[in-house]
C-alpha cells in the first residue's frame, strides 16, 4: 500500500502554499556596518513578498532622520512597499503633519501611527503644540492624506493602562480615528491575542488584528523586551532556552520551532498575516516563513 500521507506536510503546518501574508519590522542603523546588515536582512527576507516592510523610530523621535534615509531608500531602491513609523514624541502638530506630507510626496502611503516612547527614565507628556496621544494621530494623518495607517495593539494590555477594558477602549478610539488595521506587541501565548480580536469584533469593529511576532534571537534581551511592554514569557518557554546561552546553533532552532508552533495556533483561528518583529536580522524570520510555507519568488 502507498503511503499518500509521506509528501505531506505535518499537521502543524498542514496549510496550503499562498495563503499567508507576512511583513517585516526593521529599525534604523546607526553606523555604516549596521547598515550593511540592515540592508542585507532586507535583500533576504525581500523575495519572500511581504506585504510591506516598517522601519521604527527610536525612543524621542531619536533616529527620526535615520528612519527617513531608511523610508525613503526602499522607496527608491527596491519594489517593497515601506510603512513608516511616525510617533507624538518631540514635535508640534505642523511638525508631524510635515513629515507625513514629505513622506507621501516620496511616494510612502502606509504610516504606522504610534504615541511613541519618551526618552528612557521619563514619562510620557505630549509637546505643548503637538498631538497627546495616537488616536489625535491617527485623525491628523487623515487630514493630511489618504495613507494605510496602522496602529499598536496590545493583547496583553499596555504596561500603562489602568486595565484590560481601558486599553481596549484607546485601541477603539485610534480605530475609529481611522486606522486601517492594528499590529499587535509580541506575545508567546496566544490565548491573549484571540481574546483581544474577540473584544474587538464584540464591540463592532471589524478590522485586521495582525499579530506581531518575535522570534528570541537572544534570551536576555527578549526578557528586557517584554518587561517594557507588558509581555508575559512563559516558564515553558524559559526552560526551552535554560542552557542555550553558549550553543547559538541549537538556539536558533528552538527560537524557530517556537515561534512556528505560535503561528501554527494562530493560523488554526483563523490569522492570516503574520508581522516579524525581525531586529534587523533575516535568517530566523526566513526560517519561520518557510516552515509556513511561504515561498521565495522573483523580485522585480
Amino acid at each position: 500500500m502507498t503511503d499518500t500521507t509521506a509528501d505531506a506536510p505535518p499537521p502543524l503546518f498542514a496549510r496550503p502554499d499562498g495563503d499567508i501574508d507576512v511583513s517585516f519590522e526593521f529599525f534604523p542603523p546607526k553606523s555604516e556596518q549596521m547598515n550593511a546588515k540592515l540592508w542585507s536582512s532586507i535583500e533576504r527576507l525581500a523575495p519572500l513578498g511581504p506585504r510591506f516592510v516598517s522601519v521604527t523610530y527610536g525612543a524621542g523621535g531619536s533616529t527620526r532622520a535615520r528612519t527617513h534615509a531608511t523610508v525613503k531608500r526602499i522607496v527608491e531602491e527596491t519594489s517593497l512597499t515601506p510603512a513608516a513609523h511616525l510617533t507624538c514624541v518631540g514635535a508640534s502638530r505642523d511638525e508631524v503633519q510635515a513629515i507625513a506630507r514629505d513622506y507621501w510626496d516620496a511616494g510612502v502611503r502606509h504610516i504606522v501611527a504610534l504615541r511613541g516612547d519618551p526618552p528612557e527614565g521619563e514619562p510620557f507628556a505630549p509637546h505643548p503644540q503637538g498631538y497627546a496621544n495616537a488616536a489625535e494621530l491617527v485623525a491628523g494623518l487623515r487630514q493630511v492624506a489618504d495613507f494605510d495607517i496602522s496602529v499598536a495593539a496590545y493583547p496583553e494590555c499596555h504596561p500603562e493602562a489602568l486595565s484590560f477594558e481601558a486599553d481596549l477602549d484607546h485601541l477603539l478610539r485610534k480605530i475609529d480615528a481611522g486606522a486601517s488595521r492594528a499590529i499587535s506587541q509580541f506575545f508567546f501565548n496566544p490565548a491573549p491575542f484571540f481574546r483581544l480580536r474577540d473584544a474587538l469584533a464584540a464591540r463592532g469593529r471589524d478590522i485586521e488584528l495582525v499579530p506581531g511576532i518575535l522570534p528570541v534571537s537572544n534570551v536576555a534581551q527578549t526578557r528586557k523586551f517584554a518587561g517594557l511592554c507588558g509581555t508575559q514569557i512563559p516558564a515553558w518557554m524559559e526552560a526551552r532556552f535554560e542552557g542555550l546561552d553558549d550553543n547559538p546553533a541549537a538556539r536558533e532552532l528552538v527560537a524557530a520551532t517556537i515561534a512556528a508552533e505560535l503561528c501554527g495556533q494562530l493560523y488554526a483561528g483563523g490569522v492570516r498575516h503574520f508581522h516579524f518583529y525581525t531586529l534587523n536580522r533575516a535568517n530566523l524570520s526566513y526560517a519561520i516563513c518557510r516552515l509556513l510555507g511561504v515561498q521565495p519568488g522573483v523580485i522585480a
